[in-house]
């Protein structure tokens, strides 16, 4: 396995594990039966750090849109450089720094950790141009 795919693997799979404590949470607050229950708009409660976390969560989504294509076609078409496994090195520790970043409500780490992922994304798009 090429660094490369190493590094999206450990993106997706994380990126798949992020509900699992924001629902513990809602299973604490809302209760079991509440939580296993069709949506309802009337019970919306949920604690501070879940609510951020559900927001982190929908980012890392988003944002992996646009990561994992670029993985993809960088080993399709067989560009594995030093560069292409430190961005997608960077991207998976970006976006897990967001996670918890976000989740704790640090806003300039919560931007800072965000860019890191965006210039990951940027570094692997020139680099499959071969601009770097």
């Amino acid at each position: 396995m090429s660094k490369e795919l190493f590094w999206l693997t450990l993106t997706v799979a994380m990126t798949g594990l992020i509900w699992v404590p924001y629902i513990l949470d809602r299973i604490m607050v809302r209760g079991l039966m509440p939580t296993l229950a069709n949506p309802s708009q009337t019970d919306q409660r949920q604690s501070a750090w879940a609510l951020r976390m559900m927001a982190a969560h929908t980012n890392a989504v988003e944002n992996l849109v646009v990561f994992a294509p670029l993985a993809l076609v960088a080993q399709a078409l067989n560009i594995h450089t030093a560069t292409t496994a430190f961005a997608c090195a960077l991207y998976f520790w970006s976006r897990l720094a967001h996670l918890v970043v976000y989740t704790a409500g640090i806003p300039v780490a919560r931007t800072l950790s965000f860019a890191g992922g965006w210039l990951a994304c940027a570094i692997l798009v020139l680099a499959i141009f071969k601009l770097i």
